[in-house]
Parts: structure tokens; sequence; C-alpha cells
């Protein structure tokens, strides 16, 4: 699994939408910082928001 280019999608779908780091994370109920860390490929979001993230980012889970 490459966290990098996990990162980079979840970037380009929230720009995409117009949609700030803190305004996704306010949505997911999360710090902005969680959302900055996951784009920067560091680390990946809990499963537990990950059908939440699809919703938000309008995407099937399976391409995530």
């Amino acid at each position: 699994m490459d966290l990098t280019k996990i990162g980079k999608y979840i970037a380009s779908k929230r720009k995409k939408l117009g949609l700030t780091q803190k305004q996704l994370a306010e949505k997911l109920g999360m710090s902005d910082k969680s959302v900055s860390k996951w784009e920067r490929g560091i680390c990946l979001p809990d499963v537990s928001v990950y059908i939440q993230l699809c919703n938000i980012l309008k995407i099937n889970i399976t391409r995530f």
C-alpha cells in the first residue's frame, strides 16, 4: 500500500470539492492535523472513518 499515493488522492479529491483540510476535518470530527498527515503520506485514516470520508469525497469505497 502506497501511503503517498493514497494521500495525494485524498488531497486531490478534497481540492476538487473546494474543501480545506480544516473543513474536511470538521466534517469528520477530527483535527486538520490528521488530514494533513494522511495527505502527506505519514499515515492512513482510521478504518472507522473510511465510509464517511468516501461519502464526503464522493468516491466509492473500492476506489479508496
